[in-house]
């Protein structure tokens, strides 16, 4: 017998004389990650392991979304083993539009032409498992948090858009309305670009990847060549390379002195620049406290870190997320 067989059974052994509900709660947690292009899933077991992954191309449109979706788990649960088929305890979804947890209804997730949807009652219908439904940059951050032990931490999404999620003692905070950290519709930018969003000098305007394709469209992606070309010397791209670290500077600025985090994580896409990201920011974050000891006094830079980059964050978090809120006992299939 090998290790993991062992450990599934100690697992089936400790689940025994539980309720149901219960059972299903401590078995196999699935979760996925849609976006406009692609969905992304992890099926993690009791002990925290991951023990399935899928990756898969996503389609607009309501019935479709629904579909992928499904066929998702069915993939997840077939990959765990039949040990696993009958003892998924709940599905975790991490979708971009705006979200209510509680009801699992999404509207306005535009890339995926998704006006509205009852998303969590129609995939429990369909699968016979408790659904949570969670903004995408919501269950990144449970994601990016999964192991830590610090009281609070903010993730901040460089993406297309700019955006950030707040984990509080394990648990993601949606705030009153469902709009904390929407960070990136702040509108202290100076530039006073206009955002999509209908305000002016919003931080999304510098500080994403929409606006760094704007601002540097001769590349894609475009800052990895944006920071190149700033170090050979080209003014144009050490203007667009002050622009935007000054953007994220400013948004870091913004979570310390507002929600005051032990840990800052960036991710999103822009992180695939890897170290030297890190090095843009942290570089004007220090120029910015030489000439305040009250900033310099906040250590920013040693409070901020980087994603790494192999790691499903997404789809971790979403799992977690689901998990969470099947626990509580307010979603559809308990």
């Amino acid at each position: 017998m090998t290790t993991q067989d062992s450990a599934r059974k100690q697992e089936r052994k400790q689940s025994a004389g539980k309720s149901p509900v219960e059972q299903r709660v401590g078995g196999l947690r699935i979760g996925l990650d849609i976006g406009g292009t692609k969905i992304e899933g992890v099926a993690i077991d009791a002990a925290g392991h991951t023990v399935a992954s899928t990756r898969k191309p996503s389609r607009p449109g309501n019935e479709q979304v629904i579909e992928d979706l499904a066929q998702s788990v069915r993939e997840l649960q077939a990959q765990a083993g039949s040990e696993y088929s009958q003892e998924a305890s709940s599905l975790g979804i991490g979708i971009p539009g705006r979200v209510d947890s509680v009801s699992g209804t999404v509207w306005d997730a535009v890339n995926l032409h998704i006006r509205k949807v009852e998303l969590g009652t129609e995939l429990s219908r369909e699968l016979g498992m408790p659904v949570g439904i969670e903004n995408d940059v919501n269950a990144a951050a449970l994601g990016a948090y999964a192991d830590s032990k610090v009281p609070t931490m903010v993730f901040i999404n460089l993406g297309t858009g700019l955006a950030a999620g707040i984990i509080r003692q394990g648990h993601i905070d949606h705030g009153a309305s469902g709009a904390i950290g929407e960070i990136g519709h702040i509108p202290v930018e100076l530039h006073r670009f206009a955002c999509k969003c209908g305000q002016q000098g919003c931080l999304e305007t510098v500080a994403s990847g929409s606006a760094l394709a704007r601002l540097w469209p001769q590349a894609n992606p475009p800052l990895p060549d944006i920071i190149r070309r700033s170090r050979e010397g080209n003014l144009q791209a050490e203007q667009v390379l002050s622009m935007f670290a000054q953007g994220v500077a400013t948004v870091i600025q913004i979570v310390a002195l507002s929600i005051d985090p032990n840990t800052i994580v960036i991710g999103g896409g822009l992180t695939k620049t890897g170290p030297d990201l890190l090095n843009v920011v942290n570089t004007e974050l220090e120029r910015q406290a030489a000439n305040s000891h009250f900033i310099d006094s906040l250590k920013l830079p040693e409070r901020l870190s980087l994603v790494p980059a192999e790691r499903a964050i997404g789809a971790i978090g979403a799992a977690l997320a689901g998990a969470q809120q099947a626990k509580s006992g307010a979603l559809p299939g308990k």
